[in-house]
């Protein structure tokens, strides 16, 4: 294990990164009990002083909430909010004591000379930090990554050839990476890692969690995404895809608005990290090192008052009035898209021509007014959106259009926030066409801006008490579209069901569309943004719950980062303290797993090195301890592989199979007397082999086991889940146990277990009056959890003089019964070669103790 220290490892990311200023330095940790590396005074976070009681939340984004330009006079910035900001809004949903402090890019370069003048006064002025990024690394960041590889990708474009995306750069990832390692540094002058909560928003800072919890091992972190995560085979192409889910794993809670979203990102976690995801009380969780991550579905929503209060404006509604002079007699269908290649423009023009052709009593009598917000990207791609959106847009009109009559309406240029509600609030119909997108709030803007005021309705003669209606053409692809179960749902490439959605949009009984509108306002209304950041807000704070009830550490280098949180007494086995323990007793028990403890779980050649060989003598050969092998593996392997070892214990198929020595006979287990059950399990078991491929039967003697470890981790995962509830039904009267491990189904004789292993060699040890006083099981098994179970509860009992010293150990770091773990199984082997050592250099004056011990049984 690489264990937490104070270097920083900024500089192991792969590439050269920019020079940048590092982090200050963590303390490292001491050994205040032998065996137990501890925490020194909360060690990571111990140099970050508390700010105040006061609860504070950080929002890191992007781009600051703010507007920026200069005075025509003083030359000097002014700064203004941006009261169209979603974070801003985002403000709504905390209680009004929460202090909110905003890190993030502003909108406008800053020269180096005043850079110190501003961070000031916008620190003073508005709670915010800005990050000044050079603008070359501002360009490679934000231009280069994020809008020509993250966000094509997450939208499902692969960059199959030149013409159609970029390739990868690894300099655009360096320059992301140390964009974010800006951010970072950021919001480490500002947090007290202590109370405050940081939420960290959208695909520009995916990787900055890594740096903050390299730094504040017990951060409270939030992460939400607002755009797409794309399916496992589109993200796996990503070259760096790996350091991305971990920086986002190196959050306590993960929000996306679908739920789709969030599957693509569990299946990513799943087949490219191998985690498995559970429901606990109705929230989805990753473990990850001992640290459980959450999973949030919720979609944003809409800032009420926001749009309320523009819709009193009396620009909005002169707006109104002009606009219904413009479009008198004439049904207006309403698309407000950004110019970029994924919000389908085209297409939607397409289906109007469609619906032209399709409906010629329709022509002058309906217009699309198409307005085109300026694209935030840049590039070829934007560039050919743009001009196929032209053309197409011209050829309707000349084809459909009169002197009198332009059925489709493009307003290219930066339409005011009060002119876009009006055209909302006369709109007979709004569609979003996109082929992919994440959120999209259009149609939500166009439900309450069809809900009116009481100034709307004065504008556009309509009684206060009149119904509302609204009609949505909603693509199945944008993440509002789950939430508008009223809309007309489309594929946006099916141009012929497009004309015939917007059809049926426009000749839809006032009732129907009435009905439609009140279920959606209802919506709408109250899954505001505020109900939106409540509830991410209290998801945060109850999955930060047991931050501090854990012992926590960070292990890996760069981006590899990760941190290990278990329980207190859970704890890492030194050698020199099971050694020491291990010197000063005489009448020892050990208990050894075999696969993924004494020879690794991924090692394609099974028996055991020379090295595992030669320890395990020199153990057996010491006349103070029993040791015994117990493993689920047949016993004819396990016989032939530890020949060599004469006076080695075996335990086959989890303890059906027992022999004491080279010499013993084997015994057999009663319980497991009646196997007739086989023969009704086995055909089971082959008809999904036969289904599911990648997976295969293991007969064993006593048991059935069936792999899918080489099949789809999601179908064999599926498959196995299946095949434990067929299993349950069918042996359910039968002497026969179902049980699921790793990547495994098994089927064993009921009753037996390691743990009965355990317990029949420590009871023959005190009944042949050499009770224990030193007893160590290691394994990585679930099945081994049943030896520490039994250990823990056999030495507790009467039958003992007094209770030996325990140490049950398990592989990996997880929830486990044992006190104590081991990372891999090289560090198991180190453990062994400690222990062999200590038995090789004592004197053999109790030879006579294992003779005796080895006639009588």
């Amino acid at each position: 294990m690489a264990s937490r220290s104070c270097v920083n490892f900024l500089h192991l990311v792969s590439g050269d990164l920019l020079d940048i200023p590092q982090t200050p330095r963590s303390l490292p940790r001491v050994m205040t009990v032998p065996g137990i590396i501890s925490d020194a005074d909360g060690y990571g976070d111990s140099d970050a002083s508390s700010s105040g009681s006061h609860e504070r939340k950080i929002i890191v984004a992007n781009m600051l909430p703010l507007h920026a330009k200069r005075d025509a006079e003083t030359g000097k910035w002014c700064f203004s909010l941006d009261d169209d900001s979603l974070y801003l809004h985002l403000k709504d949903g905390f209680s009004s004591e929460t202090e909110v402090i905003y890190v993030g890019c502003l909108k406008v370069d800053i020269d180096a000379s005043e850079q110190d003048e501003v961070s000031k006064k916008l620190w003073d002025d508005f709670n915010c930090i800005p990050t000044f990024l050079p603008h070359d690394l501002q360009k490679k960041f934000y231009l280069g990554f994020c809008k020509q590889q993250l966000w094509p990708l997450f939208h499902y474009m692969l960059p199959m050839c030149p013409d159609h995306g970029d390739r990868f750069d690894r300099s655009l990832w360096q320059a992301y990476v140390s964009a974010n390692k800006i951010f970072a540094d950021k919001v480490m002058e500002v947090i007290n890692p202590d109370d405050d909560y940081v939420w960290v928003q959208d695909y520009h800072l995916m990787v900055l969690p890594t740096f903050l919890r390299k730094r504040f091992n017990r951060i409270k972190l939030g992460f939400f995404l607002h755009s797409p995560f794309p399916s496992s085979e589109i993200y796996r192409t990503l070259p760096v895809r790996d350091d991305i889910l971990r920086g986002l794993l190196n959050c306590d809670l993960i929000g996306f608005h679908t739920f789709d979203y969030a599957r693509h990102f569990l299946s990513c976690c799943s087949r490219m990290l191998g985690l498995d995801y559970e429901s606990k009380r109705g929230h989805i969780g990753l473990d990850y090192f001992g640290r459980t991550v959450y999973i949030k579905i919720l979609p944003v929503g809409v800032h009420m008052g926001r749009l309320e209060s523009v819709l009193n404006l009396p620009s909005t509604a002169a707006k109104v009035k002009e606009i219904q002079k413009q479009f008198d007699g004439k049904k207006i269908i309403l698309g407000i898209d950004d110019m970029d290649i994924f919000k389908g423009i085209s297409l939607k023009l397409l289906a109007m021509e469609q619906l032209l052709l399709q409906h010629p009593e329709l022509q002058g009598k309906v217009v699309l007014v198409q307005i085109v917000n300026p694209a935030r990207g840049s590039g070829k791609d934007v560039q050919e959106a743009k001009k196929e959106t032209y053309l197409t847009a011209k050829r309707i009109n000349e084809v459909y259009g009169s002197p009198n009559y332009e059925p489709v309406i493009l307003i290219d240029r930066p339409v005011p926030r009060y002119e876009k509600s009006a055209y909302y609030a006369v709109a007979e119909c709004c569609i979003v066409n996109a082929v992919r997108d994440g959120m999209n709030l259009v149609p939500y803007k166009y439900i309450v801006c069809r809900q009116g005021t009481p100034i709307i309705d004065d504008a556009v003669g309509r009684d206060k008490d009149s119904p509302r209606t609204s009609m949505l053409v909603v693509s199945e692809f944008i993440g509002c579209s789950p939430s508008l179960s009223g809309a007309i749902r489309i594929n946006p490439w099916d141009v012929d069901a497009v004309a015939d959605a917007l059809t049926s949009a426009l000749i839809m009984p006032d009732s129907e569309k009435q009905l439609r509108h009140e279920k959606h306002y209802r919506y709408v209304s109250t899954h505001d943004v505020a109900y939106w950041a409540q509830s991410f807000s209290q998801d945060l704070e109850r999955a930060c719950r047991d931050h501090y009830s854990k012992r926590c550490w960070g292990i890996g280098l760069g981006l590899g980062f990760r941190v290990v949180s278990l329980s207190p007494s859970f704890r890492r086995l030194s050698i020199d303290h099971i050694v020491s323990a291990y010197r000063r007793t005489n009448r020892r028990a050990i208990f050894l797993d075999y696969d993924g403890t004494v020879v690794p779980e991924t090692s394609i050649v099974k028996s055991p090195s020379a090295e595992v060989i030669s320890v395990l003598k020199t153990l057996c050969s010491d006349p103070k301890n029993i040791v015994f092998i117990v493993s689920g593996r047949g016993r004819h392997s396990l016989s032939e592989w530890l020949a060599p070892c004469e006076k080695l214990g075996i335990a086959a198929e989890h303890g059906y199979f027992l022999r004491w020595s080279k010499t013993s006979e084997w015994e057999t287990s009663p319980l497991g007397a009646d196997l007739e059950w086989k023969r009704i399990v086995e055909p089971i078991m082959r008809l999904y082999t036969e289904a599911t491929d990648g997976s295969n039967i293991e007969i064993k003697e006593s048991a059935l086991v069936w792999h899918h470890q080489d099949a789809d981790p999601d179908f064999g995962s599926c498959q196995a889940k299946e095949l434990l509830d067929h299993l349950e039904n069918v042996v359910a009267n039968e002497p026969a146990v179902v049980k699921r491990g790793q990547d495994i189904v098994e089927v064993k004789p009921q009753g037996v277990s390691k743990g009965l292993v355990a317990e029949k060699v420590l009871s023959r040890m005190v009944k042949d009056e050499m009770p224990p006083d030193f007893v160590m099981c290691v394994g990585d098994d679930r099945s081994d959890e049943d030896m520490f179970e039994s250990i823990l509860n056999t030495v507790s009992g009467p039958s003992l003089p007094a209770a030996p010293e325990i140490f049950a150990c398990t592989v990996g770091r997880k929830p486990s019964k044992a006190k104590y773990y081991l990372d891999d199984a090289a560090d198991v082997v180190k453990l062994l070669q400690g222990l062999a050592t200590a038995s090789s250099s004592k004197p053999r004056y109790l030879a006579h103790n294992r003779v005796s011990f080895e006639s009588a049984v």
